[in-house]
């Protein structure tokens, strides 16, 4: 697979609706590994396939045990509310509190193509949230309290103009 790199606000993948997976074969594999690098680079908590040009239903997380995916994800149910503040590699310098579901529970295929159901809280739930939303082609500031949007500025430009 080429090497990729995570695709820009205003790219028309990240606001189309991924496709489905028709297929869990050594193409989804690549694919998962090659969002693994990327993820990891950039010191992301996940990573959805239109984030680097692929409209396919895949996203990758990081949770306390290493990398996971998963494809063709359904949301099941989803209980409590959070409101957080939410960035996004694909908007950098960006940031503003959504409010999401505080549970959910999940289905779909994890990284070895086994069917999974798992159930997430709290910052894992916002996660799978986050990048379930980019599936369907919603950025977070789609969802964002539009008085809470703000830019960032990344500590180390702060210093070099200082």
């Amino acid at each position: 697979m080429e090497r990729r790199e995570i695709v820009k606000y205003g790219e028309s993948v990240l606001k189309e609706r991924a496709e489905e997976v028709a297929r869990f074969d050594d193409g989804v594999r690549s694919l998962i590994d090659e969002m693994y690098r990327v993820m990891e680079e950039n010191h992301g908590l996940g990573l959805a396939a239109p984030q680097i040009g692929v409209a396919k239903r895949v996203f990758v997380y990081d949770s306390e045990d290493g990398p996971h995916a998963l494809v063709n994800p359904r949301l099941i149910k989803g209980s409590g509310e959070q409101v957080s503040v939410e960035g996004c590699l694909s908007i950098p310098g960006l940031q503003g509190e959504v409010k999401r579901y505080e549970c959910v529970t999940v289905e779909g295929l994890n990284e070895n193509g086994k069917k999974v159901r798992i159930r997430a809280q709290g910052l894992l739930a916002r996660v799978f949230q986050h990048e379930m939303d980019h599936l369907d082609g919603t950025l977070f500031i789609d969802k964002a309290n539009p008085d809470t949007i703000q830019i960032v500025v990344p500590e180390q430009d702060v210093a070099d103009n200082e």
